[in-house]
């Protein structure tokens, strides 16, 4: 029997509501954000900056029997907490590519494209520039885009930003999160312990044994998601690893109910991915960026901003990143492989390109496992600020001011 109208529309706003609650979180958490940054940034260079900096290098740590685990605060958010935001982001790729907009070709084709010229023409920019020299170690730095800032400028526009366009922009976002994932365990590990590994791909088998035999219960990955990150830690690749590991063995096996009964119950996934969603945002995110984003401003700003690091990361995020997207977008329609979302325009997507060209967290996070404390990473985060203020500035302007019918 053919659905009624109102029943059509009834099920495309149950499709959205889960977007439109990601969405919403994403925007807060991209303001608390913003709050914290600022903090950061006005902390660090006032009478109290010796207070900032002496805090974040306070040690932590515990011992037991013979084994003895202590690093600074700084590198317990850096480490630990941000493994749970990349835990996170494992599940958020895992659904979309199961079940979401990168489920399927077609949709998955605009974002796809977008993404490989937002990771590829800033990496190269930067490259450009920095060849041969002592911040080489940096490309990576302009490929991120941070979702939680993106989403936060969409909000800021309202009705002005079609939902087509945040779906766009999130997906890219993700695929974005994935190819960071994967620069950090292939070029940002010096050196690898093959027992520690082993002992870890232990785990994460047993983790994948759980899956196999439908455990739906959260506390057996918990135990086994800390033993691998320990492990991950020990190996020599970055902890935060574990995080996105572990997500991969999370199950995720919606059951599609009956005509007419009731709708499935959510799956582990579903249910960690929104219990974690707001501690991530409102929690291990802002933490981030208040330990992370407090950057001294040089007395010689002019000698600072013409060092190639700064360069490289300002243009490859202000230039390579819009241009990438969008490009890359462009083609991708233009021979077919990908449409536009219904109601956006070039200009929206024009837009969209730019907001990815706020990278904060994601581009801290790199800029810190490229080069450790010291000069070079200071004058990489006083771009990554800059950027992500002027990218945040333009997509906003270019989003706002696209009428909705314009799209041709």
């Amino acid at each position: 029997m053919p659905r009624r109208p109102f029943e059509v529309r009834r099920t495309t706003r149950e499709l959205w509501r889960p977007f439109q609650t990601f969405f919403q979180l994403e925007a807060a958490s991209g303001i608390a954000l913003i709050a914290c940054a600022a903090t950061a940034l006005v902390w660090a260079n006032s009478p109290a900056a010796s207070l900032y900096a002496a805090l974040w290098e306070t040690p932590f740590g515990f011992r037991t029997g013979g084994y003895e685990l202590t690093k600074p605060l700084l590198l317990w958010i850096n480490d630990g907490l941000m493994a749970v935001f990349f835990f996170l982001v494992g599940l958020e790729i895992k659904r979309e590519f199961l079940g979401g907009e990168l489920s399927s070709p077609r949709t998955a084709a605009l974002p796809l494209a977008g993404a490989a010229g937002g990771i590829a023409v800033p990496a190269l920019i930067y490259v450009g520039l920095n060849a041969g020299g002592p911040a080489e170690a940096g490309w990576a730095i302009p490929m991120a885009t941070d979702i939680a800032f993106a989403l936060g400028v969409l909000a800021l526009i309202g009705s002005r930003a079609p939902l087509g366009l945040k779906v766009f922009l999130a997906a890219l976002a993700i695929i974005d999160d994935l190819a960071a994932v994967l620069v950090i365990a292939l070029f940002y590990t010096a050196e690898l312990s093959v027992a520690a590994l082993a002992v870890g791909g232990a785990f994460l088998v047993l983790m994948g044994i759980l899956n196999r035999l439908r455990v739906s219960t959260p506390w057996p990955y918990l135990v086994l998601g800390i033993a691998l990150w320990f492990a991950i830690l020990a190996s020599g690749m970055h902890a935060t690893i574990a995080g996105v590991l572990a997500a991969l063995a999370i199950p995720h096996r919606p059951d599609d109910p009956e005509p007419g009964g009731e709708p499935s119950e959510p799956t582990l996934l579903e249910r960690l991915e929104h219990g974690l969603q707001p501690w991530v945002a409102f929690g291990i995110l802002p933490a981030f960026a208040l330990a992370n984003a407090g950057v001294a401003f040089p007395g010689d700003l002019a000698s600072a901003a013409a060092s190639p690091v700064v360069a490289g990361v300002f243009l490859g995020l202000v230039i390579g990143k819009p241009l990438g997207v969008f490009a890359f977008s462009w083609v991708a329609v233009r021979v077919g492989l990908a449409e536009r979302p219904v109601g956006v325009s070039w200009r929206h997507l024009h837009g969209a390109a730019w907001l990815c060209g706020i990278g904060f967290t994601m581009s801290l996070f790199i800029g810190g496992l490229a080069f450790g404390p010291g000069l070079e990473l200071e004058r990489s985060k006083l771009a990554i600020l800059a950027a992500s203020l002027t990218a945040g500035l333009v997509g906003w302007l270019l989003v706002r001011t696209a009428s909705l019918g314009t799209a041709h």
